[in-house]
């Protein structure tokens, strides 16, 4: 019997930043891996930084030559940092994604996130455009994966975003024991599905926490790296974001904002193409939206008992 082909899809989150082992990163996929079976072949495909256009272009034609048994995909809070952020491009990637590996006949492993301006502690005014983003691309996630029958995974508030024992020094990536608890959470959706057959993650952390010294230094090398990234990209667009937010809130309109984001969801879920072909030959289904619920007709059920640390992971 030949292993279970296990690949891994994504940014940084998936890269395994926030778990250092060594001299790299290792991360919750790399953890969950020897769970699904007694003999399984990883391969971590995601890179730091990595869009949904990334995935598409670059990591889902290599994942597709391993034809894998089990494909993770989670992706999307990179997409809301940059200025050029576009929830139908979002949209168009992720679906061709999920048709290309399900059409294979993997097993599709998917994730909602918070969003980054709460995790971070931003101001209202800043977060609320990023935070409208994030719950943009999320409800993307929760249309598509119902549509693929993937394996989806709840991730976005909850007790997650308020415990910091389970985040890294820069609030954006898990430490060690929060990439445990996503590898403990995916392994029993995965087990409860019959795709995993093997003993599941310990949720206790093998190594000792970074020091404080150690976390204000990589903050001070990476983190800034990053932080200068961010305010030459995203920045400029992210304060006229937040002069909008502003003006709309002291007309009392701010639910326009909100109307306009769910509206262009709904824009990029319609404008997908009606079919397209899956690993069992069936046709995709249209997707209908809501304000609050997206929901696709004769699809898999919502899994809502995928929560994550008890109320939800980011």
């Amino acid at each position: 019997m030949r292993p279970v082909r296990f690949v891994a899809l994504g940014d940084s989150l998936t890269e395994g930043v926030g778990d250092r082992v060594g001299d790299g990163w290792r991360g919750w996929a790399a953890l969950l891996a020897p769970s699904l079976a007694g003999e399984v072949e990883f391969t971590n495909l995601a890179v730091s930084g990595a869009q949904t256009r990334d995935v598409r272009e670059r990591q889902t034609p290599a994942a597709l030559e391993l034809r894998p048994d089990v494909a993770s995909v989670v992706i999307g809070v990179n997409d809301t940092l940059r200025h050029t952020f576009d929830i139908r491009a979002v949209a168009a990637h992720l679906d061709e994604v999920y048709a290309a590996l399900t059409r294979q006949g993997a097993t599709l492993l998917t994730a909602c996130l918070p969003d980054p301006g709460a995790m971070l502690g931003l101001p209202g005014a800043l977060a609320r455009p990023l935070a409208r983003r994030q719950q943009a691309v999320n409800t993307v996630v929760h249309a598509l994966s119902e549509r693929y029958g993937a394996v989806h995974l709840h991730t976005a508030g909850g007790t997650w975003i308020t415990d910091r024992a389970l985040w890294s020094a820069d609030r954006l990536h898990p430490g060690e024991r929060g990439h445990r608890q996503l590898a403990v959470r995916f392994h029993a959706l995965l087990a409860e599905a019959g795709r995993a057959t093997g003993e599941p993650p310990s949720p206790e952390p093998e190594f000792p926490a970074p020091t404080r010294t150690a976390s204000l230094l990589w903050l001070a090398t990476a983190g800034t790296g990053w932080v200068v990234r961010r305010c030459q990209d995203l920045l400029p667009q992210l304060l006229r974001l937040a002069a909008d937010e502003m003006r709309h809130q002291a007309r009392g309109t701010s639910a326009r904002l909100d109307l306009s984001a769910s509206a262009a969801v709904s824009a990029a879920l319609s404008a997908l193409p009606e079919s397209h072909g899956t690993a069992d030959g069936a046709q995709r289904r249209r997707i209908v939206t809501g304000a609050h619920r997206t929901t696709v007709p004769g699809s898999a059920p919502h899994r809502e008992d995928a929560e994550v640390m008890a109320n939800g992971v980011g």
